[in-house]
């Protein structure tokens, strides 16, 4: 099985930490967030890897001439401008589609800026068993974006959570409303964790151009009958180390928990 992992963002939450460095070098408790990440792709018997670099890209590439490429087979995917997850990927394409013999692979996409300890082996499996054409990990939690699926966690749109009012009256306020491309009865509003199982056929389905959020993707080939899914991912320890305040906590989570 083959991975991507997203690591060209500016990391502009992080800084100050990203002012002289990538988000993926950014470190926790003596490890970089790339490290990290790799380790547990090789973890889950993960051994191909291609990495979106951009933002002090050339620290990237020493970084993992230094360290042999961890064991792994490494490729860089440069990016001149970002190109978002959508594009990301789609110039990406070429690492998935170069063994005819591996098409019906299923491969893994993961942000770089994600900690957990979500069981990829049973992500990979709900992926096939379901025949998706894309899995995304979920959470029942707090965010500033979701996702909404039906009642057999097929995604249904996505919605902006509630922002503070500050005049009188109700004290929160959504500015725009949800965006339905699946129309249900009851639909669950879900967090996304960055981390997404993807069948190859997907690839050329990317009609989009330039920069795209493949989210944009996701809800255009769901609104065509594709089968994009949620796994549930409730149980199992997550989180985002977009900021220096989430970064310590997770440095201290790492101490108290060596599994992490």
């Amino acid at each position: 099985m083959k991975a991507m992992i997203l690591a060209a963002g500016l990391g502009t939450r992080l800084r100050p930490l990203t002012d002289k460095r990538p988000k993926a070098l950014v470190e926790i408790a003596g490890r970089t967030l790339l490290e990290i990440t790799l380790s547990r792709l090789r973890a889950f018997g993960i051994r191909e890897v291609i990495i979106n670099v951009h933002h002090f890209a050339d620290m990237i590439l020493e970084y993992l001439k230094t360290n042999d490429n961890f064991g792994m087979r490494i490729e860089v995917s440069r990016e001149e401008v970002l190109l978002d997850t959508g594009g990301g990927l789609k110039k990406a394409a070429w690492f998935f589609r170069e063994d005819s013999s591996r098409l019906d692979e299923p491969f893994l996409l993961h942000n770089v800026d994600v900690i957990s300890t979500i069981d990829l082996t049973r992500m990979v499996q709900f992926h096939i068993d379901n025949q998706a054409l894309a899995t995304l990990a979920a959470q029942d939690r707090e965010t500033s974006r979701y996702l909404l699926f039906d009642e057999q966690l097929h995604l249904s749109g996505r919605r902006s959570s509630p922002v503070p009012c500050s005049g009188p009256g109700p004290g929160q306020r959504s500015d725009q409303k949800p965006e339905i491309v699946r129309p249900s009865p009851h639909l669950q509003s879900l967090a996304f964790s960055g981390i997404h199982i993807i069948s190859p056929r997907l690839l050329p389905m990317l009609t989009e151009e330039g920069v795209f959020s493949i989210i944009t993707s996701y809800l255009r080939l769901a609104a065509q009958g594709e089968k994009i899914l949620a796994f549930r991912a409730d149980n199992y320890y997550w989180r985002d180390l977009g900021t220096p305040d989430n970064v310590m906590q997770a440095a201290q989570e790492l101490k108290q928990n060596a599994s992490l």
